[in-house]
């Protein structure tokens, strides 16, 4: 009896789908359906058609198909990734419909009219970690087209794909035109280790009144805190999972977004002193409820919950805790209700885009919060770092007395608690402003050791981290910081950026400034002009000057000067010479 013979060819696989499609389709159902199927029918199709792709299947915001030939799916990738920018040349951003698209070249199996095999998988998994509104192609795609296509194409390295047994090196197309964010990185962020990962989405409120909602937020906010100081976990940052409150969520398409396992959901009802938590753990992967519970409780047990929970999800997710941990696995802001009720009106500002206005609004909160319990360590800390904040932007009362404020807090907070993440974060920084470089690094080192799921803790370790002589180690902390806090803040852009271009890695760097400034016009700006120089790129370093006197017309260098800590002095009298050559004002 002979054996069933396998149709096999060598084909290239062009893999794409519609970045954030749930967010689009949660906002807008009808619209953006409506939109993505013009965009099919008046540009996608005729486009795949006449370089020869045969569509394979169509999985709702997603594509697969095959070529022949490496050439003729990276020509077409580069036409409708162009394309698409154009036609969403007057689209808000937020209702743009984006694309991603990775490509791989290898053996495939046929079956009926589908196709299966490592180069379908590969070109999935560089389709997920393209970037929005461009192209990922492996090595023996980059091998057969290089020179040949409209393009140039960036070595981003050996990148460890998810399932792929071995990593594949990967370039990414340089499309010139692109309207999209600029890639942040010359490579991919580093994958986690494969740990037990956690999204928390915001608890829905319950109660008639809308001002809960701070109590809601609060909640969750602290319950993400307190997971985060867990090695064995990896909990998403606050900033990406609050993108879905108050939509209907499709807990899958949450979870593959966010990068996670499973996921925690909930609802918050309060009534006069009474409480009625329901939450629910689920795993992703296949749907099913790992766990579920209701507290009816008085209002003073709300911490004694939030115990309780994280210790649950702890053994749930069979996390092996360390005796620090287990010492640190207790919520400890504050054990006064009130003054916890004024810390969650203080993140609500706290949590904005930084402003001296939002300072100055969790800076009231917080310090009411501190009037009812001046024990917290927490409220010291936090407060130590909004006067950091006022003293590198020379608000409130000035430099120097923000600065001081900053210390006095810092050490309190040090003294209630040994252990606290954000106390050493504020003296790693006021270290770095007396240029005592070295204690700078043991403090955020030690913050990074005491919260490593922070993402927010890492981007400042990263901060002080690359001025004071470890580029390399800053790299790698704001690249963790973004996998844990995928919609990241803007402001991460400029850290890494920092970071890359502290350690010589200037295309990065550039993209990393490039994007800061798409995402908050006017930031970034300097530090192009500096990287486009140092890299020798003259006239483009000349033109982020014009960008930067257009954005901020009373930029000098002396007042930027005052704004920087640097180990190495000659490297900041470069900086400053560059921004000079490029004829700023001083």
């Amino acid at each position: 009896m002979s054996e069933q013979r396998v149709e096999r060819r060598l084909a290239a696989i062009f893999a794409s789908d519609v970045v954030g499609y749930s967010r689009l389709m949660a906002a807008d159902e009808e619209g953006i359906l409506g939109r993505l199927n013009a965009h099919r029918r008046e540009f996608l199709d005729p486009t795949i058609a006449a370089h020869r792709g045969r569509v394979v299947k169509r999985t709702g915001d997603g594509l697969l198909i095959e070529f022949a030939s490496a050439i003729d799916a990276t020509r077409c990738a580069i036409e409708v990734q162009e394309g698409m920018a154009t036609r969403n040349e007057n689209v808000p951003a937020a209702k743009r419909i984006d694309l991603r698209i990775g490509i791989h070249v290898g053996d495939i199996i046929i079956e009926e009219d589908d196709i299966f095999g490592d180069g379908v998988n590969i070109a999935a998994r560089l389709e997920g970690i393209a970037q929005p509104g461009g192209v990922s192609i492996s090595e023996d795609v980059w091998r057969q087209v290089n020179g040949k296509v409209a393009a140039d194409f960036v070595d981003t390295g050996d990148q460890s794909l998810k399932n792929i047994p071995r990593p594949v090196r990967v370039y990414r197309a340089n499309l010139t035109g692109d309207r999209a964010e600029p890639s942040i990185t010359a490579a991919a962020p580093p994958s986690l280790p494969e740990t037990p990962s956690l999204a928390v989405l915001p608890f829905q409120n319950m109660s008639a009144d809308p001002e809960q909602e701070h109590f809601c937020d609060g909640l969750v906010e602290d319950i993400i805190t307190t997971l985060s100081k867990l090695a064995g976990l990896r909990v998403i940052a606050r900033n990406s999972s609050f993108v879905y409150k108050g939509r209907s969520v499709d807990i899958r398409e949450a979870a593959k977004q966010l990068g996670v396992r499973y996921v925690l959901e909930g609802s918050v009802r309060k009534s006069g002193n009474r409480i009625r938590i329901t939450t629910q753990l689920i795993d992703a992967k296949d749907g099913t409820h790992v766990w579920a519970e209701r507290y009816d409780r008085s209002i003073e047990d709300i911490f004694a919950i939030q115990d309780e929970i994280t210790l649950i999800l702890a053994t749930e997710l069979q996390i092996k805790l360390t005796d620090g941990e287990q010492a640190r696995l207790r919520y400890t802001t504050t054990s006064n209700v009130e003054a916890w009720t004024y810390w969650v009106r203080g993140l609500s500002f706290y949590r904005r885009a930084v402003t001296k206005e939002d300072t100055s609004g969790a800076l009231h909160w917080w310090e009411k919060a501190l009037a009812l319990d001046p024990a917290s360590a927490t409220l010291n800390a936090m407060l130590g770092f909004l006067h950091s904040v006022n003293a590198r932007f020379s608000w409130g009362d000035g430099r120097e007395a923000e600065m001081a404020k900053t210390r006095v807090y810092a050490h309190r907070a040090l003294e209630l608690d040994r252990n606290n993440a954000d106390a050493h974060i504020d003296l790693g920084i006021l270290a770095a402003w007396d240029e005592l470089h070295d204690e700078a690094v043991s403090h955020v080192r030690r913050a990074v050791q005491l919260a490593p799921g922070a993402a927010d803790i890492l981007n400042l370790a990263s901060f002080i981290l690359a001025p004071s002589g470890y580029p390399d180690e800053a790299v790698i902390l704001a690249q963790k910081a973004i996998v844990l806090n995928p919609n990241y803040p803007a402001v991460y852009l400029g850290i890494l950026g920092n970071a890359y271009r502290l350690s010589q890695c200037f295309d990065a760097a550039i993209g990393a400034f490039e994007a800061y400034h798409a995402r908050s016009p006017g930031f970034g700006l300097v530090d192009l002009v500096i990287a486009y120089r140092q890299k020798g790129a003259v006239d483009k370093s000349n033109d982020a000057a014009k960008r930067l006197l257009s954005a901020r017309p009373g930029f000098t260098i002396s007042a930027w000067l005052k704004t920087q800590f640097q180990r190495d002095k000659s490297r900041l009298e470069a900086d400053a010479a560059a921004l000079r050559e490029a004829r700023l004002p001083e």
